[in-house]
């Protein structure tokens, strides 16, 4: 008999559980409790912005004599700013080339992008892939390009290629200099010489 008045209270415990629950998930908010929906502010197709000397704007015209340090284009661009903390969305790609004091160019693409305006972050993911002048590459799923400290890191897998001593490294998270030249490796799973495969191939 005990054992019985158990179970139905078991049951009991159970049903009001699913009741409350589907009721749960069933309820709608509305008025100001419902979400509030973020569009944005205005959306630019194929747009080239550059960044200049003048660390504040990016802006989209000619720059005349002023040092151009950076170039973002991509395909859409969804502008955020009106918000208490602006950003800017590049849902379909976006290209970041970088230029240094001797303009040589640093190409970065990523599959999807964010920057934020105040703190001069751009978040890459999917794909990343960066290209120096010499030809050396990174590979990875996400990486943060600082543009005021022109610095680069990621905390994802990469393969770094370098053809001026012919190798491939695989790691795990790393610190980069926008030009590649100075690499600080987190992690690392192994160094693979491919300076012999080069040759073989110019034979």
């Amino acid at each position: 008999m005990i054992q019985i008045q158990n179970f139905k209270g078991i049951a009991v415990v159970c049903t009001m559980a699913m009741l409350f629950l589907s009721c749960k998930d069933e309820y709608k908010r509305v008025g100001e409790e419902a979400p509030k929906e973020v569009y944005p502010r205005s959306v630019a197709e194929n747009f080239v912005a550059t960044y200049t000397e003048s660390p504040e704007k990016l802006v989209s015209e000619e720059v005349g004599s002023s040092k151009v340090l950076a170039v973002l284009s991509g395909p859409i661009r969804n502008d955020f700013e009106q918000l208490s903390f602006p950003y800017q969305t590049f849902p379909e790609g976006l290209l970041v080339e970088i230029f240094n004091e001797k303009n040589e160019k640093t190409i970065i693409e990523a599959d999807y992008g964010v920057l934020y305006s105040k703190t001069s972050i751009v978040d890459l993911r999917g794909n990343v892939l960066i290209k120096s002048d010499d030809g050396k590459k990174l590979s990875t799923s996400q990486l943060y390009y600082d543009r005021g400290n022109e610095w680069a890191f990621t905390k994802e897998k990469f393969t770094f290629t370098n053809p001026d001593d012919g190798t491939v490294m695989d790691g795990e998270g790393m610190d980069i200099q926008k030009d590649l030249k100075f690499l600080n490796a987190h992690k690392t799973y192994g160094l693979m010489l491919i300076k012999e495969d080069k040759e073989q191939e110019n034979d």
